[in-house]
C-alpha cells in the first residue's frame, strides 16, 4: 500500500503497510511482518469536491435565457445585431426618407451603415457614439 522511511535515533527504519482492516494493520518493518492492533479504527478520508451549479432549465430541459428587457418605442429603429455605434449621421428633428444612411455600426470588425425602414422625422436618438449594444436595441426613433 504505502512506504515509508523513518530515521530514529540514528537508525533507519523502512516501513511498508500492507493492509488495514478495520483495527489492525499488517506492516512490514526493515522486512519483519508485523501486526499492529491500533486504538482507533483508520478513517477515510473524504475529500468534498465542489462542483459548479448549473444553469437553470424550463421543464422541456431547455436552458434558461434572460435578456434584459427595454420598452420599445414605436417607430424605433432596432440594431440588427450587436455591436459598437461608429458614427451618428443624422440629428432630432431631421426629415429622412427610406433607405437613407442614419448611422454606423461596428459588429464583427465590419461596418454596418444603418438605414431608415420608413419616410419620416427624427423624434429621437437613443444611443451616443461609441456605445456598445445589444441586439435589437433602438436605435432612433422615427416619427
Amino acid at each position: 500500500m504505502k512506504s515509508f522511511k523513518y530515521t530514529i535515533n540514528g537508525n533507519v527504519y523502512k516501513v511498508h503497510i500492507n493492509s488495514i482492516v478495520d483495527d489492525v494493520a499488517d506492516v512490514e518493518v526493515n522486512g519483519t511482518p508485523y501486526h499492529v492492533k491500533m486504538e482507533k479504527p483508520a478513517k477515510k478520508q473524504m475529500i468534498a469536491l465542489k462542483r459548479p451549479a448549473q444553469a437553470p432549465r424550463t421543464a422541456s430541459g431547455d436552458p434558461v435565457v434572460s435578456r434584459p428587457t427595454s420598452p420599445s418605442v414605436a417607430g424605433a429603429v432596432k440594431s440588427p445585431l450587436p455591436g459598437v455605434i461608429l458614427s451618428i449621421d443624422c440629428k432630432i428633428g431631421d426629415v429622412v426618407k427610406r433607405g437613407q444612411k442614419l448611422l454606423v455600426l461596428e459588429a464583427m470588425k465590419m461596418e454596418n451603415v444603418i438605414n431608415a425602414d420608413r419616410d419620416g422625422k427624427i423624434v429621437d436618438i437613443k444611443v451616443n457614439k461609441g456605445d456598445s449594444i445589444l441586439e435589437g436595441t433602438d436605435l432612433v426613433v422615427i416619427g
